[in-house]
């Protein structure tokens, strides 16, 4: 008896939470939860919309491409204007109102399909909608976490929450294939709304102070053009820009190839690549665990580098792998490592873009670097898919696993990455905007702590 209760403490210990781990403060564990679900319904829908397009519409290729160009082209649109709106406030019912947003947009797909109304071009509008919310409410989530978490601890937060979106990736897929099954694409969508109502009552309880004075002066053209100087004006912003922008091209041409020559040079079922793709749930699971712990011996700079060879390694490892069993070894090991390198790159990412940029630019400074970062995706996913068509799938991802390597060695010859050992500062200069963004500079000081 007296071993067993041994066991018994021992194993409480072992479970139980640091005295300082973030997950004890009760406004950070809301928004984790509110994470969690939110992340959870949305692997729903990941599945549930396109094979609605695909097996109940009888969607074509080009149409189903349309249909992923729908939901990146509000990025491109609004992604700077809603940095300046952002800016003029408060941030955290604009996440509320998007999580309730996505619920009736994501509910309206089986209420058209219980009316006979559900069409291509219902899905079409559905997909620039949720594409719109995730621009300007995502923006507006990743500010609210600056909010509640102390800037030195972005790193620690960004890493929980990563762990909070692996979770749902290693179980969402098999709850959403079989509830798929069970009920069909269209009524699956009602979980991913029920959870998304549920995600948004948990935010309506957290309480964040955040005081906006109107100034008289503020300006729309003036003020934007004020965040994209400030963006322009830093260096780590930039190059950030860069390394962001250079892994999503490499990522995008590796992904339109991936199922390709999964399913056709090594011969992968259906079934067999859902099985693989667990494996990159557990890569971003051991990322969101380890993470900050590597981040802070190496620093962040050094791991959002490390994060890209990681990536491109994989890509090369697939490449060079002949078809059979090694292969499909490879195959799952490389999404492992893209699950492990994403999630080095964009902890990191976030945390020093966030953690570089005061407060009355957060807005802007978000807005601006999502632009700068998504813009080159598109034309990664077209050159990967000319490549794999006229030289051959590996060819793309050769030039993926390449293009990230030569972007690691780029960002270590960059001394505002390679010497960056810890979070910095925010950039002083950056408070004469205040005014621009509709801040008097008292408040934008006070919301510093300084």
């Amino acid at each position: 008896m007296a071993i067993l209760q041994a066991w018994h403490s021992r194993w409480r210990r072992h479970l139980s939470l640091p005295p300082n781990d973030l997950l004890r403060d009760v406004v950070y564990r809301r928004l984790w939860s509110s994470i969690l679900i939110s992340s959870f319904g949305g692997q729903v829908t990941m599945l549930a919309l396109p094979l609605t397009a695909a097996v109940l519409l009888q969607a074509t290729p080009t149409q189903m491409g349309l249909l992923s160009a729908v939901e990146i082209a509000p990025f491109v649109l609004f992604s700077l204007p809603s940095g300046v709106w952002l800016d003029r406030v408060r941030k955290l019912p604009v996440y509320v109102a998007g999580e309730s947003m996505l619920a009736l947009i994501v509910a309206s797909i089986p209420l058209a399909w219980w009316l006979g109304w559900l069409s291509m071009t219902w899905l079409y509008v559905v997909g620039f909608a949720i594409g719109t919310v995730f621009t300007i409410a995502g923006s507006a989530a990743q500010i609210v976490l600056t909010q509640i978490v102390e800037r030195e601890r972005l790193v620690e937060a960004h890493a929980k929450n990563a762990l909070a979106s692996s979770g749902a990736e290693v179980a969402g897929p098999g709850f959403a294939g079989m509830l798929i099954k069970l009920v069909g694409g269209p009524l699956a969508l009602l979980v991913d709304a029920a959870m998304l109502v549920f995600s948004a009552l948990i935010l309506r309880g957290i309480r964040v102070k955040e005081l906006r004075v109107p100034q008289a002066g503020a300006h729309f053209w003036r003020d934007l053009k004020a965040g994209v100087r400030f963006v322009a004006g830093n260096r780590l912003l930039l190059t950030l820009a860069v390394l962001a922008g250079g892994w999503q091209m490499c990522n995008q041409a590796a992904t339109v190839v991936q199922i390709l020559y999964a399913t056709r040079v090594l011969g992968l079922s259906e079934q067999a690549v859902g099985m693989s793709y667990v494996a990159m749930g557990v890569g971003t699971v051991l990322a969101s665990v380890f993470g900050d712990r590597f981040t802070r011996r190496v620093g962040p700079g050094p791991s959002l580098l490390w994060g890209c060879v990681v990536c491109g390694c994989g890509w090369l490892l697939l490449a060079s792998m002949p078809a059979g069993a090694w292969g499909v070894a490879a195959f799952a090991l490389m999404l492992l490592m893209f699950g492990v390198g994403a999630v080095l790159i964009f902890i990191n990412f976030l945390a020093l873009r966030q953690a570089v940029t005061p407060e009355p630019l957060l807005g802007r400074m978000t807005s601006t670097l999502r632009w700068l970062s998504l813009l080159p995706a598109g034309p990664g996913a077209l050159f990967g898919g000319w490549l794999g068509e006229h030289h051959g799938l590996r060819s793309a991802l050769v030039f993926a696993g390449a293009t990230a390597l030569l972007l690691a060695l780029f960002g270590w010859r960059q001394v505002s990455i390679r010497a960056l050992r810890e979070l910095p500062r925010p950039d002083d200069g950056g408070f004469a905007l205040g005014a621009e963004a509709g801040v008097s500079p008292a408040t934008a000081w006070a919301a510093e702590g300084r």
